[in-house]
């Protein structure tokens, strides 16, 4: 694993060694800084104005050589303009080539800018991680309020920039019309006026790829793809196309989805009848609380050893996901005639055990090629929020009651006989299509099985060895090339992935911490309006159980709309954190508008009331994981132990937990249950909200 200040100095170009951000000498500042501070030979506040002056200094220096290179390429640009004009004049096929040639070559240049921006930008919110873990101070939080919106700060231009995006614009448009020129077709219409059909050239589309990574700009698909949280490299290096052709197989793809979209049926197809089951085996109808919630309680297991056993394979974990999940639901299903609410429970325990989403999730993250891979992120969301809906919708649809011998099919035992057979079908498609991808030599990820926990501490905290910097190194530009990789070489196990909870627990700042908070409120709060809706529209309207699978199939249907719709046009408009705050308030006012406290409980308040939050959790979900994928250690990517299972693990006990207050609230009766489920949503939702407020601009 290369360290990230090596990654930064290999991307760099050699000719402009001298204005990229000096990452490396930055580092060992932070690192005298907290040696100083240790001592008390140093004061805070003298350490903050020294760093902030050096920061200052740094986006200065880029700045300047940015908007030096753009005047340089606009005025290129604006020859070459000379001559689109003069060959228009009298058109010849040859010079229209040759002159396309150039202004593509002026793209690769600009494409050399932008990495240049990027790579700026990524070292920047790298060092203020650093200095605020190092020296245990909120700088990040101070320099950006301080700078973002100050007239004469700087910030903005790296993270912000507006000049570049016009040169985008004139490249685009020249290079369209020379192509209508050459094809001798032209028309009266500009790029402009046909919108829906752009330019496809390689350069542009390379370049708006990187315009889109330096701004964060998305569209649907970026949206969606980021609810996998399948963490990206901040500064990707080119890939092997012959691994990547090598490991990649469309049909073990597709079967990877297929198995997220049978388990998130599964998981919900038993929600509008859960309470019915319960009452039939004795059992009071909030029990449906811990038969919904079983699932979820394998799961927090289930997960960290699928995601351990993906490490060797992925063919072997997904045959015995669909085999426990086919036992399960047959369990399931067997509990009616066998009149055992334990069958019942085991069987929704096996289930799942059979949850294989992180072999799902790191299938693409590992095997799919890079530039498919946000497609297939998303196709995973696809699945997961298509099952969602399609889980309820089938439970409406199997109201019919018949016998087989002694084997009972009624609208209880039928969702766990139409899985059981579900799974069956598919583990034979899997037998007989899936194929393992090709592994390079695994490297071991793990620490030496000798070294004790004391040493692995310590390579986490890595070298703490003195560094004195005089202050006439401060001000000598000269000398910060002087410094040896000696830091960047250790220690080198301090970069690898966790190898326990507890290491990647030691990883999690403040601002992570706080996104799993967010991601745990709006799972509990989503899991307590979907797994009570039966039995709280039963008791205060008589719903038929058709009534609530088209209710919770509806809620369903709208995540691919609402992620459409801040995909493609919210999110362009308002920075994600802003989102994050705006969506967590209104899902605060849906919990409210959902309480039933003093006129008659209606079911447009029920509607709107439910409606508003879990839309208000879907938008906030994609910005959360969003945001997480981008705060989070890049040694969360990798290994076992990685953001997605920490964030897995975060909101299947947000269920776990939703299940059993809703279990545990029935022993008040019925009547109490939706004002007493909801007030505990209400804490946890306030308490995010004020979270999010003391880490806001960490989220920069």
């Amino acid at each position: 694993m290369v360290a990230f200040g090596k990654k930064l100095k290999e991307r760099q170009l050699q000719e402009w060694q001298g204005y990229y951000i000096n990452y490396k000498l930055m580092k060992k500042r932070v690192k005298n800084y907290a040696q100083q501070i240790q001592l008390g030979t140093q004061d805070r506040r003298h350490v903050l104005k020294d760093f902030s002056r050096m920061l200052d200094n740094q986006i200065e220096k880029i700045v300047l050589f940015l908007l030096e290179q753009q005047g340089l390429l606009a005025s290129r640009i604006e020859k070459l303009g000379e001559q689109h004009e003069a060959i228009q004049h009298d058109p010849q096929i040859i010079k229209i080539s040759e002159l396309r040639e150039a202004y593509r070559a002026e793209g690769q240049e600009l494409l050399k800018l932008l990495n240049f921006v990027e790579i700026n930008a990524v070292g920047l919110r790298k060092i203020l991680k650093k200095f605020d873990k190092r020296i245990g101070y909120r700088f990040t939080d101070y320099y950006v309020k301080t700078r973002a919106n100050h007239p004469y700060s700087q910030l903005q231009q790296v993270f912000k920039h507006v000049g570049l995006g016009a040169v985008v614009g004139a490249l685009s448009r020249n290079l369209h019309d020379l192509q209508e020129d050459q094809d001798s077709q032209r028309s009266y219409l500009s790029i402009y006026d046909q919108p829906t059909l752009p330019l496809q050239d390689p350069v542009i589309d390379s370049i708006r790829a990187a315009v889109d990574r330096l701004t964060n700009s998305t569209n649907f698909l970026n949206f969606l793809g980021q609810h996998a949280l399948i963490m990206q490299e901040e500064l990707p290096a080119p890939v092997d196309e012959q691994i990547d052709n090598q490991r990649y197989h469309f049909m073990s793809l597709t079967l990877n989805l297929a198995n997220t979209f049978l388990y998130m049926v599964n998981t919900y197809i038993i929600v509008p009848t859960a309470d019915d089951y319960s009452m039939s085996l004795g059992a009071a109808p909030t029990v449906c609380g811990i038969v919904i919630g079983a699932m979820a309680v394998a799961q927090v297991f289930s997960s960290v050893y699928f995601s351990a056993w993906s490490n060797k394979s992925y063919f072997r974990p997904l045959v015995f996901s669909s085999i426990v999940l086919f036992i399960g639901n047959a369990m399931y299903a067997l509990a009616y005639d066998l009149n055992s609410i334990w069958i019942l429970l085991l069987g929704r325990l096996f289930c799942g055990f059979g949850s294989a989403r992180a072999v799902n999730r790191r299938y693409i993250s590992d095997c799919v090629p890079s530039k498919i891979r946000m497609q297939a992120s998303a196709g995973f969301v696809s699945a997961s929020a298509l099952g969602m809906a399609c889980g309820p919708a089938l439970a409406g649809l199997l109201q019919i009651d018949f016998k087989i011998y002694k084997i009972t099919f009624n609208p209880d035992t039928l969702p766990g006989w139409v899985m059981a057979i579900a799974w069956l079908i598919y583990l034979t498609w899997l037998w007989l299509t899936f194929k393992e991808p090709f592994r390079e030599t695994e490297e071991n990820h793990a620490p030496p099985p000798h070294q004790s926990d004391a040493e692995n501490s310590a390579l986490e905290k890595g070298l703490k060895q003195p560094l004195i910097l005089s202050s006439e190194d401060k001000e000598d530009e000269d000398a910060e090339q002087d410094y040896d990789d000696s830091e960047e070489e250790a220690p080198v196990e301090s970069r690898l992935p966790a190898t326990s909870i507890q290491s990647a627990y030691r990883l999690l700042t403040p601002s992570i911490k706080v996104q799993l908070l967010i991601y745990f409120m709006l799972k509990y709060s989503m899991e307590i309006l979907l797994s009570e809706s039966s039995v709280i529209t039963t008791y205060y309207f008589n719903w038929s159980t058709s009534q609530v699978s088209v209710f919770l199939a509806c809620l369903g249907l709208t995540v691919l709309p609402v992620n459409i719709m801040v995909g493609s046009y919210i999110s362009n408009i308002f920075e994600d954190r802003q989102i994050l705050l705006a969506s967590e308030i209104m899902v605060l006012v849906g919990i409210l508008f959902s309480f039933h406290i003093i006129f008659p409980y209606s079911q447009p308040q029920y509607i709107c009331s439910g409606l508003l939050m879990f839309v208000s959790a879907e938008v906030l979900e994609g910005v959360n994981l969003s945001l997480l994928s981008r705060v989070m250690s890049s040694r969360l990517s990798r290994g076992t132990y990685n953001g997605g299972l920490l964030s897995t693990e975060a909101g299947t006990l947000a269920r776990v937990v939703a299940d059993a207050t809703i279990t545990l609230a029935g022993y008040k009766g019925v009547s109490g249950l939706l004002n007493t489920t909801l007030v505990p949503s209400l804490f946890i939702c306030i308490t995010s909200i004020i979270a999010t407020c003391y880490t806001y601009n960490a989220l920069y």
